[in-house]
This record gives structure tokens, C-alpha cells and sequence, in this order.
């Protein structure tokens, strides 16, 4: 079997992963399905100086002690988020609301911002719990955990598919119950901002794709688009492709100028990672980047056919689209870059880490696009 090739920036994310996120090396490499052999040569090669680790860590230290300081003096005279709708219930309703934020508030500020008294809320908590509420408390830990793990973007249809991997017998409105009591709420979908994007075409190719977005297998058929991400730098602009089979995102490149290459090298990574024996369509809107001599040239060397959405119709490329609006809705759009770099990689931790190895997809039966995949093929080398 030929073993994947991965540029140099794939590396390097790979790297930060291990490096600046803390994650473990045999988590990292599982997540991205690559060896931890391959991992530890990453690290070796592009990992920093153990000095520069060292004074990184000292800083986070420092950085933690300065919030601790900034909590303790303005968390009293706040009202938190949540709280204001916590008022309308009742005393009971309160108090549990006051034991789920005790890790990030003290008992004065909460009891005096939910107009309770103190030695009500402690001899409540003496009061012996009932089944239903310790089944409560205890489904609430793991919908808790299913919301963080998935960057607090699941709803409760989502987190409800995860417990029942898990074993676990309710309902999806008792989830949704719980999800409510304690805040937990999915992001949902914003409006993509208007404008006119007009130019002349060069090298234009008919519709084939004919919005068939439904496959029988991988590398059929792959989507490609371009969208750009705001940083206190500037543009950060994102180019991915998206294998339709599964909806997993097969290459991706980010450039500061969006470029012929930055097209190019998106679908350069998905030849290396996916080797297609077969002829593969790769279906793109009219854009400059697609249309030119640079794009043409690599599609026919690497035995790639090419299809175009109509010009201005941006729903023959939807499912790109729909991605483009998963990752802004559930990670940009809830962050402020201070630099390329930190877009950068978060975006990689997006979709290296949880999109493609993690996060359930309707199209997919509510499983990850590498799970639909890995699934797939192990029915086919069982026939």
C-alpha cells in the first residue's frame, strides 16, 4: 500500500496540536488517521525548543492567575448570562440553577443575583435527593460532556444520538429538558453576507454534477469552494474539498491572498491523501481560480473531471456551502483572531479533529464522515 504524503502545513497543525493544545500523541494521531510513528517524526522535526516550551508555560500560568484575579473583583456586581431567565422560576428551579455554575461563580454572587437566600439554598442541598433527580444530575453530566466534546454545538437530537451509543435509555425531550434547565444550547445558522461577485470567466465547463449530492461510494465525486475568514491581520482565505460520499474533507489549503494555488493545493492534498484509481469529478462555482490555466492543467494531470456550477447559482455547489456555514456557525463566527496563525490553526482543529473524525452528520446517519467511511468499507471486504 503507498503510504499518504501530507504538506508541510498539515505537519505543522498536526504539531500545535500536541505542542499548544495539550492534546496526546496517540490522540492526535488517531483522530487524524496517521501513525504516532509519523507524529513523533512531525514533532521532532517542526516541534519547538523545550526553552520556548518552558516560558509558554510560565505565561499560561501567569495568564490564569491575572483571570482568577479579574473573576474574583468583577464577578459580584454582574449579572451572568442565563440568570435573568433562572428569575422567573421557582425557588427549587433556582437553586439547582446556583449548584450548575458553582464552578464559575461563588454562592454569594449567584444567591444575590437570583434573590435567594444563602442558608435556603445550603439546607436545600442537605435535602436527601430523589431517584428522579439523581437520574437528573447524572444524565446531566453526560449531556454536558457530549455539548463540550462538541464544542458546544450539538442540539439535543445530537447529544441525544451519543447517549444512546452509550447505553443510555431516555427520551430526546428529556434531553432537550435538561439541555434547557442548564443553558446548553446548539448554535444555530446565520445569513451569509451579500455581494456581487462578478469578473470574467476563462475556461468554463458544463453543470455534470447536475446537483447530485448523493454517491455510492468515495471518490466519486468531490466539491471544492473558497470562503475567506476575518483576523485582526486581515483575510484569511480557506479552500477545501469535500468528498460527497461521506461529506469528509479530503484537502484544504489557507493562504493571506486568495490565489490560483491556494485552489490547487486544497485538491493537491486530496490526491495525496486519497490516491482515487478511478476518474473523480470535482465540481467548483466559476471562480476565477477554477476557470484558470493552473486549475485546468491540474485536473487533466492527475486524471480529474471537471464540473461547474451555473453562473451565479450558488445552490449547485450547496453542500460546500452548507460546510462553509457548519464552520462559521460553530467555530469562527464564536471566535476573534488576533493573527492568521491562531485562524489557521484553529480552523485545523475544526476539521481535522472534530468535523471529519468526530462530529455526526444527517447524511451520514448521524454518524462522522470517517465513521461512515471506515463502516462503508468494512461491508465491502466482508461481501
Amino acid at each position: 500500500m503507498t503510504r499518504q504524503r501530507y504538506p508541510e502545513t498539515f505537519k505543522i497543525e498536526a504539531v500545535k496540536q500536541v505542542t499548544e493544545r495539550g492534546r496526546p500523541v496517540a490522540d492526535v494521531a488517531r483522530a487524524l488517521g496517521v501513525s504516532s510513528h509519523s507524529l513523533y517524526a512531525w514533532l521532532k522535526q517542526y516541534g519547538k525548543p523545550t526553552d520556548q516550551q518552558h516560558e509558554e508555560s510560565a505565561l499560561q500560568a501567569e495568564i490564569r492567575r491575572l483571570k482568577a484575579e479579574l473573576r474574583q473583583v468583577t464577578e459580584e456586581p454582574q449579572h451572568f448570562k442565563g440568570g435573568r431567565r433562572v428569575l422567573c422560576q421557582r425557588v427549587k428551579e433556582r437553586y439547582a440553577f446556583i449548584t450548575s455554575r458553582l464552578d464559575r461563580y461563588s454562592v454569594v454572587a449567584l444567591c444575590q443575583t437570583l434573590g435567594v437566600h444563602r442558608s435556603g439554598f445550603y439546607a436545600w442541598l442537605k435535602q436527601p435527593a430523589s431517584p428522579r433527580q439523581q437520574e437528573d444530575e447524572r444524565l446531566t453530566r453526560l449531556v454536558k460532556q457530549s455539548w463540550l466534546e462538541s464544542g458546544a454545538v450539538y442540539g439535543y437530537r445530537k447529544i441525544h444520538r451519543d447517549l444512546r451509543d452509550l447505553g443510555e435509555a431516555c427520551g430526546k425531550h428529556r434531553v432537550a429538558k435538561l439541555m434547557k434547565r442548564e443553558g446548553l444550547r446548539s448554535q444555530t445558522g446565520y445569513q451569509r453576507r451579500k455581494g456581487h461577485y462578478g469578473g470574467k470567466s476563462m475556461q468554463t465547463a458544463p453543470n455534470t454534477l447536475a446537483r447530485q449530492f448523493k454517491v455510492p461510494a468515495p471518490n466519486i465525486s468531490w466539491v471544492t469552494d473558497i470562503t475567506y475568514i476575518r483576523t485582526q491581520e486581515g483575510w484569511l482565505y480557506l479552500a477545501v474539498v469535500l468528498d460527497l460520499f461521506s461529506r469528509q474533507i479530503v484537502g484544504w489549503a489557507m493562504k493571506s491572498r486568495m490565489t490560483a494555488d491556494l485552489a490547487v493545493d486544497a485538491l493537491l492534498m486530496a490526491v495525496w491523501r486519497r490516491k482515487p484509481k478511478q476518474p473523480v469529478l470535482v465540481h467548483s462555482d466559476q471562480g476565477s481560480q477554477f476557470t484558470g490555466g493552473e486549475w485546468q492543467d491540474f485536473l487533466k494531470a492527475h486524471n480529474l473531471s471537471c464540473s461547474m456550477s451555473r453562473r451565479g447559482n450558488c445552490h449547485d455547489n450547496a453542500v460546500a456551502e452548507s460546510f462553509f456555514q457548519l464552520l462559521k456557525r460553530e467555530r469562527i463566527k464564536r471566535r476573534i483572531y488576533a493573527t492568521r496563525d491562531e485562524a489557521r490553526s484553529d480552523v485545523f482543529d475544526y476539521i481535522e479533529m472534530f468535523y471529519n473524525p468526530i462530529r455526526r452528520h444527517g447524511s451520514n446517519d448521524g454518524l462522522s464522515p470517517v465513521e461512515f467511511e471506515r463502516q462503508f468499507i468494512f461491508q465491502q471486504q466482508s461481501v
